[in-house]
């Protein structure tokens, strides 16, 4: 009982994201049903001590990184810059490879370490510029941007710097470069099959006549001058934003040391921060900061005159991007502390294969909370002892047992109530009824990946 009232939740959860309704809204009547039917008593206070409070946890960390990637986003947008980089691609590549330029840019920020809510931003208006050019529906682009910002560059590929390769380090005693030809062969698989599905989507669309699309919503402002700018100097941006969030993830390190303290006159007690719990995040809020600066340096003439109503269609977005996010986050919370959760954790652990056991617990769970980070955590907390000791009886590298949980976290997760994918169709002004099934597919290829590689191993013994 307690297992379908948790089911119940959750696929409640997810017809109201698909039919349209805001997730802000049902997210908590989804959780707190949960609640209800579980400890009626507990309702007020788990809406109160975790739901809120983990809500408020998220923005706390996370908003400045929306805002800051909204109006970065804008400001490449209302500068001509997406343009200019757009109308270059189409040149070099030719249109007909507009969907492999935004996977391989989606692919190039995310590896450089621009969170994944920075590239949705960023990389939309080019996105939406190169589509329209092209001729291709607009309904693809966030599957196009999810292909190369959510999957191989995110968990797969060794080195990456996003939450999803860390996290494995501290349970495995592992580095972000674990088994890297395996993670090398789940990114060419990953890669490859999911080009393959969006070319032959693409294919069958312009076979029955549908174009870029009429209907739109939240469209990139036109460029209305007439020269375009050099798409060079366009690229300056995001390029110090890609090599600052590298070099400010080093630097502030060394000026604040592993913690710091201080108290303002007016402070009762002093504030400490662990800096390595919030250098990723302060590292890509100044290298926003910088670029936006720096369009602004270079396009000043193109944007002062736009700047003030576009400023206020970012924030307008970075509220409601933050907020959905935030809601899934609060929502994950709350059911991993239902009975119901701990019985489906329990028995996942009897699946026999270890790195099988490893790679269905993780993307189950991350399905369930609707959070990759979230679901791997929840795993690896409670087995990772248990998958370190089956592991090392039947002589299985941990940097394996790294490289599976990495790559799982990033399977299911991205089911209809995940934070990033209805921040991602609200940033392109799409739904999930004409675009989600698309996403679905790259999250089926991506999950496909991990027993690609659990085979790779088993079969060639490579790491």
């Amino acid at each position: 009982m307690t297992v379908l009232i948790i089911l119940l939740s959750l696929a409640f959860l997810m017809f109201v994201a698909y039919r349209g309704y805001s997730v802000i809204l049902f997210a908590p009547l989804a959780a707190l049903g949960a609640i209800l039917f579980t400890s009626p008593s507990l309702v007020l206070p788990v809406f109160s001590g975790v739901f809120m409070a983990r809500m408020v946890d998220f923005i706390r960390n996370y908003f400045p990184v929306f805002l800051l990637g909204a109006v970065f986003g804008k400001v490449i947008e209302l500068s001509g810059f997406s343009k200019a980089i757009v109308a270059a691609v189409i040149g070099s590549l030719g249109a007909k490879r507009s969907i492999l330029s935004i996977v391989l840019v989606s692919a190039i920020l995310t590896y450089g370490g621009v969170s994944l809510f920075v590239v949705i931003f960023a990389v939309y208006p080019f996105a939406a510029e190169l589509f329209r050019q092209a001729g291709l529906p607009k309904r693809l682009i966030p599957a196009t941007i999810v292909l190369g910002g959510a999957t191989f560059t995110m968990d797969a590929l060794p080195g990456t710097p996003q939450i999803q390769n860390i996290i494995p380090t501290t349970f495995f005693k592992t580095n972000a470069w674990a088994a890297p030809w395996l993670g090398i062969i789940g990114a060419i698989f990953v890669l490859a099959v999911g080009m393959l599905y969006l070319e032959w989507t693409c294919r069958k669309a312009a076979a029955r006549g549908e174009g870029y699309g009429t209907l739109l919503v939240n469209e990139p402002a036109p460029f209305e001058h007439e020269q375009l700018p050099s798409a060079w100097v366009a690229s300056l941006p995001l390029l110090l934003v890609f090599v600052l969030n590298r070099m400010f993830t080093l630097w502030i390190p060394r000026f604040y040391g592993s913690s710091h303290t201080f108290q303002l006159a007016g402070m009762k007690a002093p504030v400490v921060t662990v800096v390595p719990a919030v250098v990723g995040i302060w590292a890509v809020e100044c290298a926003l900061v910088v670029g936006i600066v720096a369009v602004l340096a270079l396009a000043w003439k193109a944007v002062s005159g736009t700047f003030l109503e576009g400023s206020k269609t970012a924030v307008g977005g970075a509220l409601l991007a933050s907020l959905n996010t935030a809601t899934e986050y609060g929502y994950g919370s709350v059911i991993a502390c239902l009975p119901g959760f701990l019985v489906v954790a329990n028995g996942l652990k009897h699946i026999p294969n270890t790195l099988v056991n490893e790679a269905v617990t993780t993307t189950t769970l991350a399905g369930i909370t609707g959070s990759a980070s979230g679901g791997m955590g929840i795993a690896l907390a409670t087995m990772s002892d248990t998958f370190i000791k089956a592991a090392q009886a039947h002589g299985i590298p941990m940097e394996v047992l790294h490289r599976v949980a990495a790559m799982a976290s990033g399977g299911m997760d991205s089911l209809p109530h995940n934070g990033a994918v209805i921040t991602f169709l609200a940033v392109c002004g799409l739904t999930h009824r004409s675009s989600y099934k698309d996403i679905f597919a790259i999250t089926c290829i991506k999950t496909a990946a991990v027993f690609v590689v659990i085979g790779a191993y088993y079969l060639f013994h490579v790491v």
